[in-house]
């Protein structure tokens, strides 16, 4: 256990409960498979956004497992923030109806898996304020052992948004990127200085990395309570990016799609992927993506989330046309903020690799360059404005007078979703 351990290159992080800014963070090397996302019944809710709607009614599910024989003590706190991710000035009995801090109580032992684990379940309560939250996890009730965050977005459905995907208006890049316009109708809401006080976010693939903040709006109508976004300063504007390239771990009995091949021992199951090759000067190839998320699934067995083994995986890229370190960049790498994600040149093979370790499910990827502003995956795997992408629309109004940024429209923009 402790060789293999080694290979998943994960390190251990001392959180900050206190930081400035709360991001999606696992800081303990054992928590693997951590998802949030709406609650229901079906495989593909797992690559759903972790937004509901105030009183709706709608359940957010956190599901992850612990590399452990034994379980331990977890309880979750949720923090109220601003929209730009910093607590906010609410007090703890405003935003919630009893006490904050639950205990994580739903949990069973996986089920004749080579590598055991525990998987647990945890039902996020309902809150009274909208806006944006973070799930604080801790051991042992000790709040300074914090062993994930998780955020998500609960939104009161006040005012008509829309949005839709247009060609830029500036042309320089015209073929590579995606202009998103805005439009907020607020007859259902009174709002006070609406060109200071309303906010507009928008977001590509759940990822908050990327996010535009659009300030003022092109045009204002009084007498429509109209707001227009359709900007012509790039503001709004994303690289289209590629479809994401995937890697089918459902099986451990069969070579999944993009999968090189399968090794069962008896206390492990090794996976190498194929050796993907940079795409950055190839024509634009449309495809199922699920936009750079990660499912649990298991065709061999019933129970996904006990049954599933985990799979100590291998990805591969050709060194032809690489020029910088890559990084694996998808959900499940944390958008490659995981130490896992840097990948390591072999020069016998010629390929950069990186060593995961991974439950049996559908995992979604691209590779990039690290940057200053994130990762540049628009070197390795191109851009068109043809690809399918999610996009996210999020109104924020602050009222006079008011101690936190209120959350009080939503647009979920996928205009050509191919999905399983």
């Amino acid at each position: 256990m402790r060789i293999l351990l080694s290979l998943i290159f994960l390190t251990v992080v001392s959180p900050i409960f206190s930081q400035t800014v709360y991001e999606d963070r696992v800081f303990d090397e054992n928590i693997l498979s951590a998802r949030l996302f709406p609650r229901a019944g079906d495989f593909s809710a797992q690559f759903n956004t972790p937004v509901i709607e105030l009183n709706s009614g709608v359940q957010l599910l956190l599901s992850f497992d612990d590399l452990a024989y034994d379980p331990d003590l977890y309880s979750v706190k949720l923090i109220h923030c601003t929209m730009d991710w910093t607590p906010s000035d609410l007090k703890e009995p405003e935003y919630l109806n009893q006490f904050n801090e639950f205990n994580v109580l739903d949990y069973n032992y996986s089920i004749d898996t080579r590598i055991p684990y525990i998987h647990y379940n945890f039902v996020v309560p309902p809150v009274t304020k909208s806006g944006n939250y973070v799930l604080v996890m801790y051991r042992g009730r000790d709040i300074n052992q914090t062993v994930l965050t998780k955020r998500f977005m609960v939104y009161q459905k006040m005012l008509g948004v829309a949005g839709r995907v247009v060609p830029p208006s500036q042309n320089e890049n015209r073929r590579e990127v995606q202009q998103i316009n805005v439009s907020v109708n607020y007859k259902g809401r009174e709002l006070f200085d609406p060109l200071n006080n309303v906010r507009v976010v928008i977001r590509q693939n759940q990822q908050w990395d990327n996010k535009r903040v659009l300030k003022q709006p092109t045009m204002l109508r009084e007498d429509t309570r109209m707001m227009e976004y359709n900007l012509f300063d790039g503001s709004n504007v994303f690289w289209g990016g590629n479809e994401f390239r995937f890697i089918d771990l459902r099986f451990v009995r069969a070579r999944g799609m993009n999968v090189r091949s399968i090794q069962m021992e008896s206390d492990v199951v090794y996976a190498e992927a194929v050796v993907d090759k940079a795409r950055r000067n190839t024509t634009y190839n449309e495809y199922l993506d699920v936009n750079g998320q990660f499912a649990i699934m298991n065709v061999e067995r019933r129970n996904y989330d006990l049954e599933s083994e985990y799979m100590v995986t291998t990805f591969n890229l050709s060194a032809e046309g690489v020029t910088d370190t890559p990084y694996i960049v998808g959900a499940f790498t944390q958008w490659g903020k995981d130490p896992a994600a840097k990948m390591e040149l072999n020069k016998r093979t010629n390929t950069y690799q990186a060593t995961i370790l991974m439950k049996q499910g559908w995992y979604d990827y691209m590779y990039g360059y690290k940057s200053g502003e994130g990762f540049d995956i628009r070197s390795l795997e191109g851009s068109f404005f043809e690809t399918e992408n999610e996009y996210e629309i999020f109104v924020y109004y602050r009222d006079m007078g008011s101690r936190y940024d209120e959350l009080i429209g939503y647009f979920n923009l996928n205009p050509n979703k191919r999905r399983f």
